[in-house]
Order: structure tokens, then sequence, then C-alpha cells
């Protein structure tokens, strides 16, 4: 939440970032969310991090309880990046949901691994992932994200 008190210097600065992409990235291990939410940030974008596809689905309001007044979320986030082993939800599952949602399909979704199961990367894909990336990411990765992410946009 941001506060009352923001400069107008800091409004200008709000003004020049608008076209700064906002990503959701979920991973339940810390040091790799850590590391994904560094690697954006260096690329200039904006990140809300999630531990898991329950916490990313409330925040994008998809959750159990869902709120009308959460679905402003999803004009604000641009891309979701998740990773694919993660207990009680997987990457995958998390992918459906976004997929199902009327709401929330034409927004990107990145499944990362550290395992690279060329059935399982398929299967992300078949189910309407758009990109697939071997973990540990690399600074080169979140550039050619970001690439996609701008030609997505246009």
């Amino acid at each position: 939440m941001e506060s009352g008190s923001a400069s107008s210097s800091s409004k200008a600065l709000m003004e020049n970032i608008v076209d700064q992409p906002h990503v959701l990235a979920v991973d339940d291990n810390v040091i790799d969310r850590k590391l994904v939410e560094k690697l954006l940030k260096n690329s200039s974008c904006k990140v809300t991090t999630a531990e898991n596809g329950t916490r990313a689905l409330e925040f994008l309001g998809l959750g159990d309880h869902r709120h009308n007044s959460l679905e402003g979320n999803v004009s604000k986030v641009n891309l979701i990046i998740t990773d694919y082993c993660m207990p009680g939800m997987t990457g995958y599952d998390l992918l459906k949901k976004i997929k199902e949602s009327s709401v929330m399909k034409e927004v990107p979704v990145v499944i990362m691994s550290s395992e690279n199961v060329p059935t399982r990367i398929n299967k992300c894909l078949e189910e309407g992932a758009q990109m697939f990336m071997i973990k540990p990411l690399k600074q080169s990765d979140i550039k050619r994200l970001r690439c996609h992410l701008m030609n997505s946009r246009t």
C-alpha cells in the first residue's frame, strides 16, 4: 500500500515508469524468490512476490474467498512467473487456474523449474504458458522475458 505522503517528485517519477511492467513472482523457496525478484528489479520491473499458488491467487483476486474489489489487481499485473515444483499447488495448477479465469487468461504466465523435463515443459506450454525457463535464472533470461513482455503489450 502506498502512503498518501508521496512528494511531487516521486509522483513525477511514478509517471515516468508507467512503462514499468508489474510481475507477480511465485516461488516457495525464499532464496529463489529473492533471486527472481532482484533480477526483475534490475530489469526495471515492479515485483510482487508470493510464496505459493494460493497466495498468488489471493493477490490476483482468484482465491476461494473472491472479492470483486480485488479484481483491480488484474490490470496491475503484466506477467506472472511461477516455480513449477511447489507444495500444495504446483505452478502447472496455478497456470490452469489463471487460464480458466475470464479476467486473467490474457496475462502471460512463465513457468520456471530446476528440472529440465520435456514432457512437463510441453504440458505447461500446451496449457498456455508463455515460456518455460530452467532455473537458476540469469539476467539474460530476464532480459529475454522483458523483451517478450514488451512485445506482448503493444
